[in-house]
């Protein structure tokens, strides 16, 4: 045997894939099977990634329109409420972020599920006697979307399926669908001030149901469910026997007429994952730091599904150490004003928008009660050279450069979304452009003439 040549093939009972040849000698130890192979590239993308599919891309990123060159863009199709400057965070909220790095405490690596003291402070800032928390049943995550992430990953096996409202955001499909997990819609009533149908809800459940995804406050909707509805809600999953994956990232942010109640809070008997973080409420979307709230008080999931979360933490290592590190001063320095200021204004803009759409021929605005966003809805008997939302808000961008959200992104067609934190002005502004474009396409509908001329 060459002396350069080293060879570990002894046992015969392991595969020869394991056989470990190395040539320094110059010549070929390739193993004889490989030599007839021919090499070739082929590359191709996982199935994973071929599933990944999110609507309002697909719709915003095909669209070819340009906005009307004489008439500057305003955008109420974004919902990252710093985009426009008018709602900065708090000072102190920055001030705990400089504190953070300049302590030098916070450059390593924390557990994958946060760091003990973040954790405590988030289950002491959530904790209430009706839905009590300790830091074991926090795990903090980058963002809100990884904490439903966690979630679906933990609930769901591929061939299950989860429910989800419609309209809905549209996160929760393509997350979803990417890990083979099959998606039911179940129905919100516009009418109703989107709550949900919950005969049709109860309808969808069988046994394959993984888990009910509630929105609440809602986007796209801006709804505030009440608490005899939620109670209602929390009464079909006891019956189905189904857990709840309460999407609450909007938690706190409704305005002065309605009362946000934390679905945890209304229940010991369902299992509920509740998911929130910063993006929102402290207005820092891109600061990534959201969390999983485990509210088990019959012991449902037992240790497997808090396991299981601490595992599938593992695959990123945890959200940002100095956004964790600063959590504390966040949650305990952030003055009241700087809710109530955010809140004020997000309500004056709501009434405003809704005001302003209320009076247009042709479209049937939703009233919120909170988030960030209103739907709209879209008469399109009255704009018959429209077919549907997605050309109505094409045609708003070509002609007036307002740029909204067709409802088709959210499942629900002939709607249309806004988003509220924009400057004043700006949103004036809006609102008559898209009453000079609503006048402009406007057209009584067969028999209804007499209407059309009082």
């Amino acid at each position: 045997m060459d002396p350069y040549v080293i060879e570990m093939n002894s046992n015969s009972n392991l595969p020869s894939v394991l056989d470990v040849h190395v040539n320094i000698g110059g010549r070929s130890s390739l193993p004889g099977k490989m030599k007839g192979r021919k090499a070739r590239w082929s590359v191709r993308p996982s199935d994973m990634s071929n599933k990944t599919f999110n609507p309002i891309r697909a719709i915003v990123d095909s669209s070819k329109v340009k906005p009307n060159p004489n008439k500057a863009t305003i955008a109420l199709s974004i919902g990252d409420p710093t985009v426009f400057g008018n709602l900065p965070t708090d000072p102190e909220v920055t001030q705990a972020m400089k504190d953070a790095l300049d302590s030098g405490k916070y450059n390593g690596y924390a557990p994958s599920i946060g760091y003990l003291s973040s954790r405590e402070e988030i289950a002491s800032y959530y904790h209430r006697p009706e839905a009590p928390l300790e830091a074991k049943d926090v795990i903090l995550t980058s963002g809100c979307s990884q904490a439903i992430e966690l979630c679906l990953a933990v609930l769901a096996n591929p061939g299950q399926n989860i429910l989800v409202p419609r309209p809905g955001f549209s996160l929760y499909r393509t997350l979803a669908e990417s890990m083979g997990i099959e998606v039911k819609l179940y129905n919100l009533l516009p009418e109703k001030s989107w709550e949900i149908d919950l005969k049709q809800l109860e309808s969808l459940i069988d046994e394959k149901t993984a888990c009910l995804i509630v929105n609440n406050p809602s986007n796209p909707c801006g709804s505030v469910f009440s608490k005899s509805h939620l109670q209602k809600i929390l009464a079909v999953a006891a019956r189905q026997c189904v857990p709840i994956l309460a999407d609450e990232i909007y938690g706190d942010m409704v305005f002065s007429d309605s009362k946000f109640e934390p679905l945890a809070t209304l229940s010991s008997n369902v299992p509920i994952l509740s998911c929130g973080g910063l993006a929102k409420r402290w207005l820092v979307p891109g600061w990534r730091l959201g969390w999983i709230l485990i509210h088990d008080r019959r012991d449902i999931f037992g240790n497997e599904i808090r396991d299981g979360l601490v595992k599938l933490s593992q695959r990123i290592l945890g959200p940002c150490t100095i956004v964790q590190g600063a959590l504390k001063s966040i949650l305990r320095r952030t003055p009241q004003e700087f809710y109530q200021n955010t809140l004020s204004f997000l309500k004056s803009n709501a009434d405003l928008c809704y005001g302003a759409l209320a009076a247009i021929p042709g479209l049937r605005p939703v009233r919120p009660s909170g988030a960030m966003y209103l739907m709209v809805g879209i008469e399109m008997e009255h704009f018959p050279e429209f077919e549907n939302d997605v050309e109505f808000t094409e045609r708003l961008v070509a002609e007036q450069s307002v740029h909204c959200l067709p409802a088709t992104c959210f499942e629900y067609p002939n709607f249309f979304r806004v988003v509220i934190t924009v400057p004043k002005v700006m949103m004036l502004e809006a609102c008559s452009r898209i009453q000079e474009f609503c006048e402009l396409h406007y057209h009584c509908a067969e028999g209804s003439q007499e209407e059309c001329d009082k």
